[in-house]
């Protein structure tokens, strides 16, 4: 896989995750300050994750930092899915 793909690959999983904050947002259709409370929620969750993950990077994965940039970017889009789920139910 080259740089640009794995690039794009990461792009993709962040989209993922932001997508997932954003149609859990719209499942709450009644109430139009749930846009800004996920929206601004997924970058917080972005921020304390990617602060998190960069710190165990640093330290545990100093010559690996394909691993951190992985973590970085699959961890939002799993938990912007679970937040998804959770949020429309579709797990009962």
């Amino acid at each position: 896989m080259t740089r640009q793909q794995r690039i794009w690959l990461g792009v993709v999983f962040i989209v993922v995750g932001f997508l997932g904050h954003f149609f859990a947002a719209r499942a709450i259709s009644s109430n139009p300050r749930a846009y800004p409370d996920h929206i601004g929620g997924f970058f917080l969750l972005l921020l304390v994750t990617g602060t998190i993950i960069a710190c165990v990077g640093w330290r545990f994965w100093k010559g690996r930092r394909y691993i951190t940039v992985l973590l970085f970017v699959v961890v939002p889009a799993l938990l912007g899915t679970v937040i998804y789920i959770m949020r429309c139910d579709l797990i009962s």
